[in-house]
């Protein structure tokens, strides 16, 4: 051939358009031919190659099982040229019950375990279909249900797609990778699939969301927690969503011979596709790396009965706050992100719930129609040839004389066809015909065989012409199927919690928090301070320089909500867990670095909420005497920049703050030992808005100054009954009578370390804005005695004392005498040359297990 003549074969073309079509074919003969299943079946092509190589060997339940190696030799050979190692691969996942929801190959031998572990050789594995594989994807393949295509050399046939009963999509799902899209489709409950395959085929027009009262979401053959139906709807109703999945925990107390009860986690289910060594592994590596406290052991307890890991806790750990955690940072809790794409009509499509339904339904109609089809073609075939012989019967000697005078068979046929007008099969059967069926018994036979395949043929025959027909035999398939095969749904949708959050990642401990003048702050576990008893010396409780005191000392959870309150009037937020834990000795971090206050600006008072109520109040008092309420509620949202809390004049300062309730009463205290005690009723305190004043708390003495706030809980102070105006002599509160009392009482302290618990009935109520009533009596007759602290306590409350120089002492409120409000009190704490009482702070009780020194 000449140069010329080939060249003549070369077609110009563009490489662009070139490597566009060449892409296009590849990426659609992978989507199509081996990465997404086909909608109707639910099956691959290499899933549908094994089971109907393995419906050819007869490897049905009922019979032995045979080596693994046999059937992929079988489906290398005939239908699949590809590796046998994912023939193998695929056969595998298809036989563990941890990764299909019903596994469709029994097998016999190691098939590998949810650890990861890789299954046994295939010369050492045997398998057989299971029983639902054969009455539910292979049933009828012989009745021309489906249809046939040449395999890679066209040496055999194999089916385009199984005649399946279920739909196989939904129920074990699957999951593949093809060139520019995936798929991810979760397993579901037979029982469940059934009924709302039953329930569409009663209402074509029912909603994705109406189906989902039948099949309200996937069901895994692990089993564990789905939380909320958010994910599950959304993928229902668009084909893609996320589901949370969360593996069963329980808090079990373990009990040993020489050891005292521990608390553990129990794991006894995991999420769908979690390995459970890599997450065994994954908590380890947390543990060593002080990721997850509170873990002492863990260890697999697993066996052929379920799963059972077992993490085992230490004795101060919190086990809801060590699981949290497990949940936050280890696939004990995953996503399942569903991506319901599969084959329609040779394309990939993005399916619903009711949209994968209808496509299956369609096919099931489909291939019921083509199974009539075949046996009314059989039944016509068969009756045909029985009429035949009706006619030999009934003209019998006439067909034997006719046979017996023919010279061949050709001859015979013949004549019969023109004799009778039969057709070549009728003459052909007449002339098989064996000699016994010309008895009288065995034409009766053949008569009722007639009349039994004349009413098949009518009843195929209105099956095709009768839509409903064909959906009643769907309903009765699947719901025998159902009967047999359907198991109790492992998977439970359980109500979705918010998500995690680091409230859920931390114990909700009691604590401490100490604030120093100079804007130092620390966060320190309440028990740190054992009880002491009263005139004891105390514990160092922060390193406190020379040039600075403790200004803020109180007790709250950790979970708590701490407002913070300058001096400027504005008032910022932070959890109490945010707050940097410190030892004793620890200074503790600078206020600056976890608040965005200028350091110009000072933190005057800090509470602690547990939550925003609507019918609490926050007390606001300033150094130049105003008093303001506003709701609790109007610091429930504080910016990251802080909110105004109070307005200020000119040189005025926002002091003391504390929560109260209309009912309550209040109680101020001013340096010079003066107390005044009144109503928080919207009569003597009206609510007022954030950016507002407030009004005149408390009349003054020249050079006096006020010193402290507290409430008396409404409950209390309706049940003492307090005498309203007039004042009683002093001398008539004895030290006896007041001793007497069963509290509470108003705790004052001096700044010489002397306390006293005096009766709050010795304080009678009086209106705002008064000069108030004394409340103790000094020692020291010059100013170097002054009121520190004066605080509501009561009989089971403990009392944390803190000095200038940061030393902290507490004791028990019970260990300080009670005494009137003429007298002085007792000696509380001992203390250092130019130390003295700043602040005192109230626990309450049950906050602390009690330590006596």
């Amino acid at each position: 051939m000449s140069f010329a003549a080939e060249s003549s074969r070369i077609i110009p073309t563009e490489l662009r358009d070139e490597i566009s079509r060449s892409y296009l074919e590849y990426a659609m003969s992978v989507i199509v031919g081996r990465a997404l299943p086909d909608a109707r079946d639910g099956l691959k092509p290499v899933h549908r190659r094994i089971l109907y190589a393995m419906h050819e060997l007869g490897l049905t339940s009922d019979r032995p099982f045979r080596k693994c190696a046999r059937v992929v030799g079988e489906v290398l050979g005939k239908y699949h040229p590809h590796g046998d190692s994912a023939v193998y691969d695929a056969l595998v996942r298809m036989a563990q019950d941890f990764s299909m929801r019903h596994p469709l190959i029994d097998g016999h031998g190691n098939f590998g375990s949810i650890d990861n572990d890789p299954p046994a050789a295939m010369r050492y594995t045997e398998c057989r279909l299971q029983a639902l594989t054969t009455e539910a994807l292979l049933q009828d393949i012989e009745q021309e249900t489906v249809d046939f295509i040449d395999n890679f050399d066209g040496s055999h046939q194999e089916p385009l797609v199984l005649p399946a009963r279920i739909p196989q999509l939904l129920l074990n799902g699957t999951s593949g990778i093809a060139v520019g899209m995936a798929t991810n489709i979760p397993p579901h409950n037979l029982g469940e699939l059934v009924d709302g395959l039953v329930a569409l085929i009663h209402n074509p027009q029912i909603s994705d969301r109406e189906l989902m009262r039948y099949i309200p979401g996937p069901d895994f053959p692990t089993g564990g927690h789905i939380l909320g139906q958010g994910g599950i709807e959304e993928a229902y109703t668009t084909g893609r969503g996320s589901m949370t999945l969360r593996a069963v925990a329980t808090i079990e107390t373990l009990e040993a011979s020489g050891r005292q009860p521990r608390e553990a986690i129990v794991v006894t289910q995991l999420p769908y596709q979690t390995n459970k060594a890599a997450l065994m592994e994954k908590i380890a590596e947390l543990v060593n790396e002080k990721k997850i406290e509170g873990i002492a052991d863990l260890r697999d307890e697993s066996d052929r009965d379920g799963i059972r890991v077992v993490i085992e806790l230490k004795r101060e750990a919190y086990p809801r706050v060590v699981l949290n955690n497990l949940y936050k940072q280890t696939p004990l809790q995953v996503n399942f992100g569903a991506n319901m794409l599969a084959i329609v009509n040779g394309e990939p499509q993005l399916l619903t719930l009711k949209r994968s339904l209808e496509v299956f339904l369609s096919f099931r109609e489909e291939t019921i129609a083509r199974r009539t089809r075949y046996a009314l073609r059989r039944a016509e075939e068969r009756d045909h040839l029985l009429q035949g012989l009706l006619v030999a019967l009934a003209n019998l000697d006439a067909v034997i004389q006719l046979i017996r005078s023919a010279s061949d068979t050709t001859l015979a046929r013949q004549q019969l066809m023109q004799t009778y007008g039969l057709s070549e099969a009728q003459a052909d059967a007449i002339l098989q015909m064996q000699l016994r069926r010309l008895t009288a018994l065995e034409a009766e036979k053949i008569e009722r065989e007639h009349a039994d395949l004349q009413r098949q043929i009518a009843n195929y025959r209105d099956i095709l012409a009768n839509r409903q027909r064909v959906l009643e035999i769907i309903e009765k398939e699947v719901t025998e199927l159902k009967a047999k095969f359907a198991t109790p749904r492992r998977s439970l949708i359980v109500q979705a919690d918010a998500e995690i959050s680091d409230t859920d990642l931390i114990a909700n401990d009691k604590s401490v928090i100490l604030v120093t003048q100079q804007g130092y702050i620390k966060r320190m576990p309440v028990d740190t301070f054992e009880a002491q008893s009263r005139d004891g010396r105390g514990r160092k409780g922060a390193e406190i320089k020379d040039d600075d005191a403790v200004e803020h000392f109180f007790s709250c959870n950790d979970h708590d909500c701490i407002l913070f309150f300058s001096d400027r009037g504005l008032v910022y937020a932070l959890p109490a867990y945010q707050i940097p834990s410190g030892s004793r000795q620890a200074r503790g971090t600078p206020i600056v670095q976890l608040l965005p206050i200028p350091r110009s600006e000072k933190i005057t008072s800090v509470i602690a909420v547990q939550e925003f109520s609507e019918d609490e109040y926050l007390v606001m008092l300033t150094r130049k005497g105003f008093i303001k309420k506003t709701a609790l509620s109007a610091f429930s949202h504080i910016r990251a920049n802080g909110l105004i809390a109070i307005s200020l004049e000119e040189g005025d300062q926002l002091r003391w703050v504390r929560r109260t309730r209309e009912e309550d009463t209040i109680i101020l205290g001013s340096r010079q030992g003066m107390a005044i005690h009144f109503r928080a009723s919207h009569d003597q305190l009206r609510p007022l808005g954030r950016a507002t004043r407030g009004v005149k708390a408390m009349s003054l003495r020249p050079g006096d100054e006020l010193v402290g706030m507290d409430i008396l809980p409404a409950a209390i102070a309706n049940r003492l009954a307090i005498p309203p105006k007039k004042e009683t002599a002093e001398t008539e509160d004895s030290n006896e009578a007041a001793a007497q009392s069963e509290g509470p009482w108003v705790l004052v302290i001096t700044t010489n370390g002397y306390g006293k618990r005096v009766p709050v009935q010795q304080f009678r109520l009086q209106n705002r804005a008064g000069m108030g009533i004394t409340a103790t009596k000094f020692k020291a007759k010059s100013n170097e005695d002054q009121l520190a602290a004066l605080r509501i306590v009561n009989a089971e409350d403990e009392l944390m004392i803190v000095t200038s120089r940061g030393i902290i002492i507490r004791q028990k409120v019970m260990d300080i005498s009670s005494q009137s409000r003429s007298a002085t009190g007792v000696r509380l704490q001992r203390l250092d040359e130019e130390d003295v009482i700043v602040t005192a702070a109230v626990l309450p009780p049950g906050s602390i297990e009690v330590e006596e020194d």
